[in-house]
């Protein structure tokens, strides 16, 4: 509200004086009355920004927090995708788990209304993908929606950066090109309001198809770049028994 009305940011003490301020008239029932509520605080820098902006989603709805199961195959993903809709994904978080039958995928949509949202949530159930909404769990929006993934031993994995368009579509021109063709496994992507995305991707290609993939990936259109020997993947993704 401070923001939308005023253009200021607040730190999250100065934002619950305001929120107390806005609960207290709503409970007593003020109109037309002049309420002081007192914006303390100037703990703010470019990392506690960047947990306002979270929050500042999370509460106003404009970001919906869940988690889905999907099973470990072929077009399973693109499946999840197509039943997300027209709903836009702001953050998605996937890692293949070679030791599992299910994956357990953390993502987040934008401006939605609870119709649209409970929709979506209908239309994963009754696919039997089961989905869990997290967004009034403290946990899981403070902490667990950053554990997801880890090292993991995935035969045939090439893994690089594309820079997704920022309009609507884009995943699913992505998915049309590549999946089921070849398995997907690592995905993470976060939405930074910029004309282009970086998104992270794992996908399984045999070396007989890499020609063929980098076609495909070349028709698509997107800039992209290998990170097969970038040394944070080897350290944080791929299993230690991978040589």
């Amino acid at each position: 509200d401070m923001f939308e009305e005023n253009r200021n940011i607040l730190e999250p003490a100065g934002a619950l004086a305001l929120a107390g301020a806005e609960a207290y008239c709503k409970y007593y029932g003020l109109k037309g009355e002049t309420v002081v509520a007192i914006s303390s605080g100037a703990n703010m820098n470019f990392d506690r920004l960047r947990l306002v902006t979270e929050l500042a989603d999370v509460g106003r709805k404009r970001e919906a927090v869940l988690a889905t199961f999907l099973p470990e195959e072929q077009g399973s993903f693109k499946k999840f995708a197509e039943l997300v809709g027209r709903m836009n994904i702001t953050e998605f978080k996937y890692r293949y788990d070679s030791n599992g039958k299910e994956a357990l995928v953390l993502y987040s949509v934008g401006i939605y209304t609870d119709h649209e949202l409970k929709a979506m949530v209908e239309r994963m159930e009754s696919s039997e993908l089961k989905t869990v909404n997290l967004t009034d769990n403290d946990l899981a929006k403070d902490h667990l929606r950053y554990f997801i993934g880890g090292r993991s031993e995935v035969k045939d994995e090439l893994v690089y950066r594309f820079i997704f368009p920022e309009r609507p579509g884009a995943l699913m021109n992505f998915l049309d090109t590549l999946s089921p063709r070849w398995n997907i496994s690592l995905f993470h992507y976060r939405a930074q309001g910029e004309t282009g995305a970086n998104v992270l991707v794992g996908i399984q290609v045999p070396p007989e198809d890499v020609d063929e993939f980098r076609s495909r990936a070349d028709n698509l259109g997107y800039e992209y770049m290998s990170e097969m020997n970038n040394e944070i993947y080897h350290l944080l993704l791929r299993s230690p028994n991978k040589v």
